[in-house]
């Protein structure tokens, strides 16, 4: 056995780090999102700025979860395809 799924169980391959054609727009929207996250964060005070940190840490969970949920439901389906495409008549 060899190839990509080999690389792939044993984790040679990083599917969140495979190249997207979006990647440079990604960057972008990144670099958007970070410096109005600083500017809001330099506008806040003591309870505010806790509140802050505590938000976009919840906020971090939830897309941390949400990304694995995608990638997941997207790897099913091309299994579906490709289970339809073999074995259906």
């Amino acid at each position: 056995m060899s190839g990509f799924i080999e690389d792939f169980y044993y984790g040679n391959i990083e599917p969140q780090e495979c190249c997207s054609e979006l990647k440079n727009e990604l960057k972008k929207k990144l670099r958007i999102l970070t410096e109005k996250e600083e500017e809001l964060y330099s506008k806040l005070s003591g309870k505010e700025k806790e509140l802050f940190v505590t938000y976009t840490s919840a906020y971090n969970d939830f897309l941390t979860v949400s990304i694995a949920d995608g990638f997941i439901s997207g790897f099913r389906f091309g299994a579906k395809f490709t289970f339809d495409t073999f074995f259906t008549d």
